[in-house]
């Protein structure tokens, strides 16, 4: 995949870094990053957690679609982080498609993001406990797989590396040597 235009969606289970990923990879290509979560939440002028307790998780799910076309088809950015659950949605699959945008799994255990949401402060709607964490886990995993790119998050990676390999792999950009100002030293 060349420099010339490639836009990519990053998916993932809740916690697993996605939005960190994205600024990181922002940071890296030159190329805008829009969080598909906080442009929900601009557009609609209320919080996630507001927006599924008012309106319902099945409403919530049309307007992330909706938001989600909005943003592909503005081009507003060549990179979007998805919310944990927007990948789940066949018809954001196929709206992501038929934009011609690659998709990118960032995958990793369940520990890893049951870690990051515990210590989080942002709150989730959907999962109130481990145990409910898990079971979502499990069930979205079979979603997940469907994206064009995996990128396993094994120990000792963190959120810069992974984004110097999606900007190399994906981007085909040469990042050897740059480091992002929250780089790792």
């Amino acid at each position: 995949m060349g420099n010339d235009g490639t836009r990519i969606v990053l998916t993932g289970f809740m916690g697993v870094g996605k939005s960190t990923v994205a600024r990181h990879l922002a940071r890296l290509t030159g190329k805008r990053q829009v969080d598909l979560d906080d442009e929900i939440e601009r557009s609609r002028s209320a919080t996630i957690p507001d927006l599924v307790k008012a309106e319902g998780i099945e409403r919530f799910r049309q307007i992330e679609t909706e938001v989600l076309a909005e943003v592909l088809g503005a081009r507003m950015a060549a990179i979007i982080s998805l919310g944990g659950g927007a990948w789940i949605t066949e018809a954001n699959r196929e709206i992501i498609k038929a934009n011609g945008v690659t998709a990118v799994w960032l995958e990793t255990t369940f520990d890893h993001c049951w870690r990051n949401i515990r210590f989080s402060r942002k709150e989730r709607p959907l999962v109130k406990n481990k145990r409910q964490a898990r079971k979502l886990f499990d069930e979205r995993e079979r979603y997940y797989c469907l994206a064009d790119w995996h990128f396993v998050i094994d120990r000792g990676y963190n959120s810069f590396d992974i984004a110097q390999k999606i900007a190399s792999d994906v981007f085909s950009i040469d990042v050897a040597g740059k480091r992002g100002r929250h780089a790792p030293r």
